[in-house]
């Protein structure tokens, strides 16, 4: 059988990489092996050296679907002006009547200048026979496989047409706008990510619920940024399949300004809303989602548990 050819821009990560691991600059080893990943590509380390493997599945188009095997596959528009107010990035897998529930929601109570994408990762059979249709308003990208959470709001992020990208997880219910309140925070330049449910930790190892306000990191539920800050400071870390601790990683990415400069704040504010059953936890047995956020939050320490000015005080 051939052997696969590496690409040359994927290789020359490798290569930073493994020089970033010799000079123990794991921060920006971190981030390289995020960006090789998600060119689909697994990096196994060797010592010293490493071996690169093909990581992704096939992009597949059928009767003129396009079911994506990488969130690299999707094509992005960083280079495209803004449009619009907020692009709302809603993942789907399992639930389709979770995801109509929201969807409606926003088609509500939505401002004018909101776009929608969906990222039907992997979806179920059930989930995919429910997606919105074409000319709904909603754009929809589907996955050939189940890429896990980061890649889908990765792929989402590539797909947002306007400067604010809101991430909002379909155990949310809006009961009114939540899009304005959320824009309007990210007004303020020292804000680096805003969201209606936040935590706080002094110590960046326990993280607790928190009030509005400044705090640590904000929840996924409901989770706002700039679509600028996503393209230069991502692509997100597409080993955070599970969906916990990723918001906590995220956050910290956004607010990450150098260890010589303060950090841009966090702010979690009021929106309205209701939050219904999480499936993604409940859905899963107790001992494989412990096993799956500690893997998960032992990513977060290796990249940020030393930084303590990004804890609260």
């Amino acid at each position: 059988m051939p052997r696969t050819r590496i690409p040359d821009d994927v290789l020359s990560l490798a290569h930073e990489r493994a020089a970033a691991r010799v000079a123990r600059d794991w921060a920006e080893a971190d981030r390289l092996r995020g960006e090789i990943e998600a060119a689909g590509w697994k990096v196994v380390d060797r010592g010293t050296d490493f071996a690169l493997e093909p990581a992704r599945p096939p992009t597949i188009e059928d009767e003129g679907t396009v079911r994506y095997g990488a969130s690299l596959d999707v094509p992005a528009r960083f280079d495209e002006r803004p449009v619009g107010t907020a692009t709302v990035v809603v993942v789907a897998t399992d639930w389709p009547d979770d995801l109509a529930r929201t969807l409606a929601a926003l088609d509500r109570d939505a401002p004018d200048g909101v776009s929608v994408v969906v990222v039907a990762d992997g979806p179920s059979p059930d989930q995919d026979a429910a997606l919105p249709p074409d000319g709904s308003g909603a754009e929809v990208v589907r996955t050939s496989q189940r890429l896990g959470t980061a890649a889908a709001w990765n792929i989402g992020i590539r797909r947002a047409a306007a400067p604010i990208v809101i991430v909002l997880d379909t155990s949310v219910e809006p009961t009114g706008d939540v899009v304005t309140p959320l824009v309007r925070a990210l007004e303020d330049a020292t804000v680096g990510v805003a969201g209606g449910f936040g935590l706080v930790s002094a110590d960046l190892r326990t993280f607790e619920d928190a009030p509005p306000g400044d705090v640590t990191a904000v929840g996924g539920y409901a989770i706002a940024f700039r679509r600028s800050d996503a393209a230069t400071r991502g692509p997100l870390d597409e080993r955070f399949r599970f969906y916990r601790n990723l918001d906590v990683w995220w956050s910290l990415v956004l607010r990450d300004e150098g260890e010589e400069s303060a950090p841009r704040r966090a702010v979690a504010i009021e929106i309205p809303a209701v939050r219904r059953e999480h499936r993604g936890w409940t859905s899963v047995s107790e001992a494989e989602r412990d096993r799956l956020s500690k893997r998960n939050f032992y990513r977060i320490i290796d990249r940020f548990g030393h930084r303590r000015d990004l804890a609260s005080d």
